[in-house]
């Protein structure tokens, strides 16, 4: 599941790249969603990037997490696996932007596009199984998930009141936080799990 997406993500981003009339129609739109019910942009806009270090940065994280999360996925809910893997990146996806929908629904000028909230959810739901792991920053720096993520979210709170540029940083926080809650009403014991392991640090 996670190398389809990945593979659809990067076609549809490397045509929006060149043809701008797709981005217009895909990316996220609070105003003509509202407006003209195009509701399918809570959806296309994670799936087109703004440029080719957005799209490898965001494929990369995926890539490397999704089929991790996949696998424990399918190891726990058997087969249901994959159909709940979907519900985490499509719920991923539209969770994460909805507070920003809220706060521009009258904003034909903000436009948000990219899968860091899909992706969020994903990555976070990784830390929720294996909290203590290490993530290394550009193959050098290893730190354990549960301190880069919430570095992260830091980072990402950082840049949201920032403001400016089409990446909606707060997309992350939320795509973060629905990738934990999901996966633990899916399997509460996940949770106790995952204090488990940080209690052995």
């Amino acid at each position: 599941m996670t190398n389809v997406i990945v593979f659809i993500t990067v076609l549809l981003s490397i045509i929006a790249f060149y043809n701008k009339e797709v981005m217009n129609k895909l990316i996220f739109n609070p105003y003509m969603i509202t407006e003209h019910r195009q509701w399918y942009r809570f959806i296309t806009s994670g799936f087109i990037h703004a440029d080719w270090l957005h799209l490898a940065v965001n494929m990369l994280v995926l890539w490397s997490f999704g089929n991790v999360v996949e696998r424990y996925y399918n190891g726990i809910f058997e087969e249901k696996g994959y159909f709940y893997y979907s519900l985490l990146y499509i719920g991923g996806l539209v969770i994460s932007i909805t507070p920003s929908y809220k706060r521009n629904l009258h904003n034909p000028g903000y436009n948000a596009l990219g899968a860091s909230g899909a992706v969020a959810a994903v990555l976070f739901a990784a830390i929720l199984f294996r909290p203590l792991d290490k993530i290394y920053l550009y193959g050098i720096i290893g730190l354990p998930g549960i301190f880069l993520g919430l570095a992260y979210l830091a980072y990402s709170y950082y840049m949201d009141k920032k403001g400016g540029g089409i990446i909606n940083h707060d997309a992350h926080f939320w795509g973060a936080v629905f990738g934990v809650l999901f996966t633990v009403l899916l399997k509460p014991s996940i949770f106790l799990h995952f204090l488990d392991q940080l209690t052995s640090f």
